[in-house]
């Protein structure tokens, strides 16, 4: 029972971790290579797409979308979609898909000149399920070792971690105040009832014992 506790309680917080990880901006230095447009079927890893740009049908089973193509500076490729979130989830309310697209287009450079940028973006690349992050902004940089700070996501975690601790702290609190001596007092219950019972049994015995005897 105590490793199922446990291990309920490692998966519950992986889920979180791994939810944050999804949603919370990311940044990364690259150099823009190429941008076009493509039509996506979507199909079983859709949930990682998000909705029709503003303006848009719903319920499309393809649709264009923007891509990005980078490098980075090890020379790893990077792809990432460029796609409006709107007002769903998560809650960039990014409006400006085109601008952004024409913008990455203006930064594109060879690598013989290349022009360091960052992009910030949400979401996973997995070659597998065919994903890619979803990017949200992007600004031109002096060099591939410029250090971003993530202000938002530090403010977003300490947060977050104010939060869990006062609902924990209450927990505690409540739990102390009402739940263990109510626990307690089922507790002294059952064995003033198991007392009881044993009294009562040993009472019965002793009858029965007396009754044999004067037989």
């Amino acid at each position: 029972m105590v490793y199922f506790k446990w291990g309920f309680i490692g998966l519950f917080w992986l889920l979180v971790a791994a939810f944050l990880h999804y949603t919370l901006p990311q940044h990364d230095v690259v150099r823009i290579i190429d941008t076009y447009e493509t039509r996506v079927d979507f199909g079983e890893n859709s949930i990682f797409w998000t909705s029709p740009g503003s303006g848009n049908a719903e319920g499309q089973v393809n649709r264009d979308v923007f891509f990005m193509q980078t490098v980075r500076e090890d020379g790893d490729p990077v792809i990432y979609r460029n796609e409006d979130t709107g007002w769903g989830w998560p809650p960039y309310f990014k409006f400006d898909t085109s601008n952004l697209q024409a913008e990455a287009a203006d930064l594109k450079s060879v690598k013989e000149s290349p022009q360091w940028v960052v992009i910030r973006h949400y979401g996973w690349r997995n070659e597998f399920l065919s994903i890619y992050p979803n990017a949200v902004s992007v600004w031109e940089v002096e060099g591939p070792d410029v250090t971003i700070v993530p202000y938002f996501k530090i403010i977003v975690l300490t947060l977050l971690a104010a939060i869990f601790w006062a609902i924990w702290v209450r927990w505690r609190r409540f739990r102390a105040a009402r739940i263990d001596p109510m626990l307690e007092d089922m507790g002294d219950s059952f064995d003033s009832a198991g007392d009881s019972l044993a009294e009562k049994r040993g009472r019965i015995a002793r009858w029965f014992g007396g009754g044999r005897r004067r037989r």
